[in-house]
């Protein structure tokens, strides 16, 4: 059977013909950036972006956010359960997360998916609805508050050209079930999206099922010819169960069990999650354009663990920018002065949980108030017709304020803050290939959970505070050297477009916030320094006009410079503690390599009917689990084919793909639970399954 499906994924080979629009291709000198802030062309931006466009995927499956950015090289994925709890990470900024995504700022449609305190989760996300992805690689904090891996900027699809309606039904393996409804109309002066997705599955894993209702819509008008207004909605409900971590002996017996714990207490989430927002784009004239951005949040979360939490929260936010293009001594500038303001506030209440159950007796009653405030100034200056520097700045202000009303006498604020700037260098050598060069500072404040204070062994009389006083930002000094463009474009031969992006990264972290565990729970502290160097080489080739490869390779080299900390070990009911050098050590759950491998083709049989097949190969090298490079999760190799089939009918279309992913049915560790104490750091990736959609659309 193994042979079998190794066929079935090369197949795809030695088929010849393939449509454009299967062909991810890379116009660095037409695509615009929005996640910069200043609406520059890729080509003229002085670091590495990519900007994937979700037609381009319309075959691959869409349930995580791991399926639509496998093939970024440097962006780094660890999926527990589905699109819950992905651990992305930029250059290892977001690695230390077990929960949620840190590091990286997410944006949908430009506004902020990430709260206050920068943790994100993108339960609301639909890639469904996705037209296309902006990533900015590298330090963004100059631009975005606890942005130092980057920027994520997810768009909704705002380019069809005629009204339509779609219809997609997808089935897979494990029970996943998801049907959906989007609607597109295109009028006189307005546009409008609205997408529904219905999405449920049982999980590979015993005690991993959820659903979920997504709800997404945006209303596009254009009051002059110069002007711009958005209303923007979404809204998400859904619940997921946790299987948890297991040891490597549980791993080994049985990589799919659950662990004990989580379904004893019925480890689980319960989310209700909205917003409301509008943007107002204004161009006075050739100079001057000015942007406001109103939005205002809802998140009501049930969190099941040894303890039952509910957190109700409330925010209100909005970015205001101006940009003016003025002329200084015969250079051209372009100008970007910005705020952002988010202010998020809610009572956070604390039960029992006896056997799964929350108990009516209110343990712990606080109110939590995060509320962030930055302002950034952006110039990007063209010194020559091939030379450009962009010099940007920011001074953020993150403010924890914590009440507990249950004790009115205790209350604790910590205020974190800090200016970071960044300049840059762009060369054009020829008007589509660059190289560049970039120098900034990052800040990253603690999330509010990381700021959850912990009993110290080593101190008996300490008095567990409302935030740990101890724990402190990171901040990192980052260099990047890369280039990018086009070797050949456009050529009518064997090899018509060769694009790439090489970029070569050095990062200097002091005070790296990482997590650890005292009785079985996860908290944060500092580690003294970490160096980080690597290199990120991504590749696309189109062959006959019909044939594209494209490759991601990712080089890591992470090692903590200087770091002692204190250890809790667990024996029995007592516990012991001592101060350990991890000096010199690896940093956990990164790889040293990532490889990934693509082939894309289509046959065109007929004006209305062409066949699509993709072919896929990734390759993720081990990984430490903890700090103290204890144990490791072994190297993998996953292989995937898909085979789709576009069929087009005047005004009517049925797309009809379906997929095997993990063809040889390796077993392999798909998330790693960094530093646990009682060693449940694995969780198992997903086996072998089968996938496939089913997509009809009419165009009005």
């Amino acid at each position: 059977m193994k042979y079998l499906l190794l066929v079935l994924f090369f197949s795809p080979f030695v088929l010849a013909q393939t449509d454009t629009a299967a062909v991810m291709t890379y116009e660095t000198d037409e695509v615009v950036v929005t996640a910069t802030r200043m609406n520059q062309k890729s080509i003229d931006v002085p670091f590495s972006v990519y900007n994937l466009n979700m037609q381009e995927a319309r075959l691959d499956r869409k349930i995580s956010v791991s399926d639509v950015l496998y093939n970024v090289p440097g962006v780094f994925m660890q999926s527990r359960y589905g699109n819950h709890d992905v651990r992305i990470s930029i250059r290892g900024f977001g690695s230390r997360s077990n929960t949620g995504i840190r590091g990286v700022r997410i944006l949908l449609d430009g506004i902020p998916e990430s709260e206050p305190d920068g943790q994100t989760r993108i339960e609301a996300i639909d890639f469904n609805a996705v037209g296309n992805i902006e990533i900015v690689k590298g330090n963004s904090s100059s631009l975005y508050t606890n942005a130092p891996g980057g920027v994520i900027n997810f768009v909704n699809n705002f380019h069809y050209a005629n009204s339509f309606i779609t219809q997609y039904n997808e089935l897979g393996s494990f029970g996943l079930r998801r049907n959906g409804l989007q609607l597109g109309l295109r009028g006189s002066g307005f546009n409008l999206l609205t997408t529904y997705t219905y999405h449920t599955y049982e999980g590979f894993r015993t005690h991993s099922e959820d659903y979920w209702h997504v709800l997404n819509t945006v209303f596009q008008t254009f009051p002059t010819d110069r002007s711009r207004l958005e209303i923007l909605g979404y809204f998400v409900n859904g619940l997921i169960r946790l299987p948890g971590s297991l040891t490597k002996e549980e791993f080994e017996t049985d990589p799919y069990q659950p662990a004990q714990r989580e379904t004893d207490y019925d480890f689980k989430r319960i989310s209700k999650k909205g917003i409301v927002a509008f943007r107002f784009n204004n161009i006075v004239d050739d100079q001057n354009e000015f942007e406001f951005t109103g939005y205002g949040t809802m998140k009501y979360f049930e969190r099941a663990q040894k303890d039952y939490r509910i957190m109700n929260r409330y925010g209100v936010g909005g970015t205001a920018k101006y940009l003016r293009h003025f002329s200084l001594f015969d250079v051209k500038n372009t100008l970007a002065v910005g705020t952002d303001l988010f202010y998020q506030s809610g009572p956070v209440e604390n039960y029992p949980n006896v056997n799964g159950a929350r108990r009516d007796d209110l343990q712990e009653l606080t109110d939590e108030t995060i509320s962030n405030i930055g302002v950034y100034l952006s110039n990007s200056s063209q010194l020559t017709e091939a030379l450009s520097v962009l010099i940007t700045a920011r001074y953020d202000k993150v403010i924890f304020d914590i009440r507990n009303q249950l004790l009115q006498s205790q209350n604790t604020v910590r205020i974190f803050e800090d200016i970071t700037p960044k300049i840059a260098l762009n060369y054009k050598i020829t008007p589509v290939f660059a190289i560049y060069s970039s120098y900034g500072l990052s800040f990253d404040s603690p999330a509010g959970n990381e700021l959850d204070d912990f009993p110290r062994p080593d101190d008996p009389g300490y008095s567990i505070k409302l935030l740990n006083p101890d724990l402190n930002p990171q901040e990192s000094h980052n260099a990047e050297l890369g280039a990018k463009g086009y070797f050949i474009r456009h050529e009518m031969g064997v090899l018509n477009n060769l694009y790439f992006d090489l970029s070569l990264f050095n990062s200097e972290i002091v005070n790296e916030i990482v997590p650890f565990e005292v009785y079985g729970s996860v908290f944060y502290r500092n580690s003294a320094k970490t160096r980080r160097r690597g290199v990120e080489l991504g590749l696309t080739s189109e062959f006959f006009n019909s044939l594209t490869w494209k490759t991601a390779y990712t080089y890591n080299h992470f090692r903590y410079s200087n770091y002692s900390a204190l250890t809790i070990s667990l024996e029995g009911a007592t516990s012991s503690s001592a101060v350990k050098d991890y000096s010199g050590n690896i940093v956990p759950s990164v790889p040293g390599h990532v490889l990934n491998n693509e082939l894309v083709y289509s046959l065109p049989l007929s004006e209305s009917l062409n066949i699509l097949v993709k072919g896929n190969h990734l390759y993720i090298g081990s990984m430490y689990v903890d700090d103290a490079n204890s144990e490791q999760a072994e190297s993998y190799s996953l292989l995937s084919t898909t085979l789709g089939f576009d069929i087009r009918f005047d005004k009517f279309s049925i797309l009809l793909t379906g997929s095997v992913n993990n063809i040889t049915d390796e077993i392999y560790t798909g998330f790693i639970n960094i530093n646990s104490a009682n060693k449940r750091f694995y969780e198992a990736g997903e086996p072998r399954s089968y996938y496939s959609s089913l997509k009809f659309n009419y165009n009005l």
